[in-house]
């Protein structure tokens, strides 16, 4: 038991780290613990290691909004095209945003602990039956969601044409023999980091002064939200190449919430970090359930661990409580913290040395892995200026999400045509 809880305190204080510096993605953090774990599993056992994993993964998840919310955020007049987490904070509302964001990924593992019996009776029979249409499914859906998360015509041909740009991008980046963490560490940095940051700089954005105090009370409404966010989480995780940019449009149904009215932020916001976190910890569980990993941690600890048991399953569990629920904690110093640094800094310089550090991270990682510096270079200027075209066509950024799920869907097809 003590073994467990030290491994956990090991997972999140890496977590809490990799969460805090922007553009390094948990999977990397996995990857690097993967590689070295022919040296480590020497002193330590791969149940160990896994606890490791699973508490590090759900950290990050957690605390990684905390930059995310308070960096990359644009001019007041082009905030509506961007997170509602960052209109509040251009109102002065970022220890609020930091508190709905933290509670909402808080319980939405609740939620997923909690119908965990459900999905384990559910979800199996659902995949033997829906695996031979994957690639449909995934095919409907995104055109779906791409309708849904548009409000013309004129919006949708270019979010459509933006999802199989991003598609195809991600297609040739793996395709590649180099290491998928690397790779998506390139893709996503230009994609959603670097290209976020660098509109953010073109707008002269500022961060205006934050209020000290702040409101939350929960209500039905509320629960609902967070309840929404562990149940998409699940979903998430069971469909392959989707993430939280598709699953807001579920977890909005859902929950009643419109990220563009004011009112209902609160409940959209609790909805979409709920899912976050929810399908970080399904992602790790569906080994057991399904015998197929939904992300590069579980991929890992799937190779760690032959055989997953029910005891494993309950350990991990266990380890996950563990972790999300000092996580809070944190998140909510570190969000406070972090706050206060951001009302007194020039967020100017703060931004260009964010951009500059993701770079050098990244290019770290490149030459630890011995990928070829200028194909990686090419890579990532040419994921940057995707990432840049939502900006000023003025369509959301989730459309680069057919990054993942355009390949999920030809590698489906390949498998059942």
């Amino acid at each position: 038991m003590i073994e467990l809880v030290v491994a956990c305190f090991i997972g999140i204080s890496i977590g809490t780290i990799t969460g805090m510096i922007p553009g390094i993605h948990v999977n990397t953090a996995g990857a690097i613990l993967f590689a070295s774990s022919a040296f480590l599993l020497s002193f330590i056992s791969p149940e160990f290691l896994c606890i490791i994993m699973v508490a590090m993964s759900i950290a990050h998840a957690l605390i990684e909004f905390v930059p995310s919310m308070l960096l990359g955020v644009p001019q007041e007049g082009t905030a509506t095209s961007i997170l509602p987490g960052h209109r509040m904070v251009l109102q002065g509302r970022s220890k609020e945003v930091i508190r709905i964001v933290s509670i909402g990924g808080f319980g939405a593992i609740i939620v997923t602990i909690l119908m965990l019996p459900i999905f384990a009776i559910v979800l199996p029979v659902l995949h033997d039956i829906s695996k031979p249409y994957t690639w449909i499914i995934l095919l409907f859906a995104s055109i779906y969601l791409t309708y849904k998360l548009t409000s013309n015509n004129r919006d949708f041909i270019w979010s459509l044409l933006l999802f199989v740009l991003s598609g195809i991008l991600g297609w040739i980046i793996f395709q590649t023999p180099i290491s998928s963490g690397v790779s998506l560490m390139c893709t996503f940095s230009g994609l959603f980091g670097i290209s976020t940051i660098l509109f953010s700089l073109n707008d002269s954005s500022t961060i205006p002064h934050q209020n000290k105090f702040y409101e939350l009370d929960l209500d039905f409404n509320k629960f609902k939200s967070i309840f929404a966010g562990g149940i998409t989480g699940a979903i998430l995780g069971f469909l392959p190449g989707f993430g939280p940019a598709q699953g807001t449009v579920i977890a909005q149904a859902a929950s009643g919430a419109n990220d563009n009215d004011d009112d209902d932020t609160v409940n959209f916001l609790l909805a979409t970090s709920g899912l976050n976190v929810s399908d970080c910890l399904f992602s790790l569980i569906a080994i057991y359930i399904i015998g197929n990993p939904r992300s590069g941690i579980a991929v890992y600890m799937s190779y760690l661990i032959s055989e997953m048991s029910l005891n494993h399953l309950a350990i991990f569990i266990f380890a996950s409580l563990i972790a999300v629920s000092v996580s809070l904690a944190l998140s909510l110093k570190l969000g406070d913290s972090f706050s206060r640094l951001m009302s007194g800094v020039d967020y100017k310089k703060l931004s260009i040395g964010v951009i500059l550090l993701q770079i050098l991270i990244l290019y770290i990682f490149i030459f630890y892995y011995g990928a070829p510096f200028g194909y990686m270079t090419l890579a990532l200027i040419t994921s940057t200026a995707l990432g840049m075209l939502p900006h000023y066509i003025g369509v959301g950024k989730s459309h680069l999400m057919g990054v993942l799920i355009i390949p999920a869907i030809v590698i489906y097809m390949q498998m059942f045509i």
